[in-house]
């Protein structure tokens, strides 16, 4: 596969999968441009990435691993600007790495024993550590934004298996918002499109003019939002999901639970 094809096809999904495990819009572009333009310089690095998938993100990961504090993330605000130097200094273990290339990226044990270099036999324990460390970690409430009753329901079951609180569901921005006032929640996850034509980014937007809250998103069309066009999520869940993508994303989201969150 020609490389200008393959990063076409798979550049929002790593660039979804830096951000979650960078905690970090700008942190996790700043990585995947930093690999970008080692590709452009090096030739061998560029054909190792056209192989495949799996040689992109293998590629990718030897760039987190090697990259440090001096990584270029552009202008931001202060607040922004602290949060991903303190996050440049909490770098995601190997065990929630695996965890996050199964059940986000769907790769095989083989895939990500080639993605992380280690042995194929470690990567299933690696998993198990990261869940492990999953379910015993911080609780929050958790406000689900969310129009279809069956998805707000199985989002709500794995929330409360993961120990939190969920503070309510909200089918429509102004039910959002107004849930929001009444419980102040420490986490988000909100659907694109509401029941009632209204979208649950203009009502986590409402909300963020207020108060500092991180949010996860859920969509069916990732591509559509990262485009690199305008302001986009960190947090990102693709419908359909497993409920190991729903555990995986909101244990990085309390995993960075203790800096400022990025939007």
């Amino acid at each position: 596969m020609a490389l200008s094809d393959l990063i076409a096809g798979q550049l929002p999904y790593l660039r979804r999968y830096a951000r979650i495990l960078t905690g970090s819009q700008a942190l996790g572009d700043g990585f995947v441009r930093e690999l970008l333009e080692a590709a452009l310089a090096d030739e061998t690095l560029r054909e190792r990435i056209s192989r495949s998938r799996v040689g992109l993100f293998a590629a990718f990961t030897r760039i987190y691993e090697s990259a440090g504090p001096e990584l270029a993330v552009g202008e931001g605000d202060t607040a922004e600007t602290a949060t991903v130097a303190s996050r440049l200094e909490l770098v995601t273990p190997m065990a929630r790495q695996a965890l996050l290339l199964a059940a986000v990226e769907d790769f095989s044990p083989a895939d990500i024993a080639e993605i992380l270099a280690c042995p194929e036999d470690e990567v299933q324990p690696l998993i198990d550590s990261a869940i492990a460390d999953i379910e015993t970690g911080s609780r929050c409430d958790v406000l689900i934004i969310e129009d279809e009753p069956l998805i707000a329901l199985q989002i709500e079951e794995i929330v409360r298996s993961l120990g939190h609180n969920v503070a309510g569901i909200a089918a429509t921005h102004s039910q959002a918002v107004a849930l929001f006032d009444a419980h102040r929640p420490n986490l988000i996850l909100a659907d694109i499109q509401l029941a009632d034509g209204s979208s649950g980014i203009d009502a986590v937007n409402e909300i963020l003019t207020k108060f500092s809250v991180p949010v996860i998103f859920i969509t069916a069309f990732p591509e559509r939002l990262l485009t690199g066009e305008r302001p986009e999520p960190t947090y990102l869940i693709t419908k359909p999901f497993s409920d190991d993508f729903v555990r995986a994303t909101i244990g990085q989201v309390t995993f960075f639970g203790s800096t400022t969150p990025l939007r």
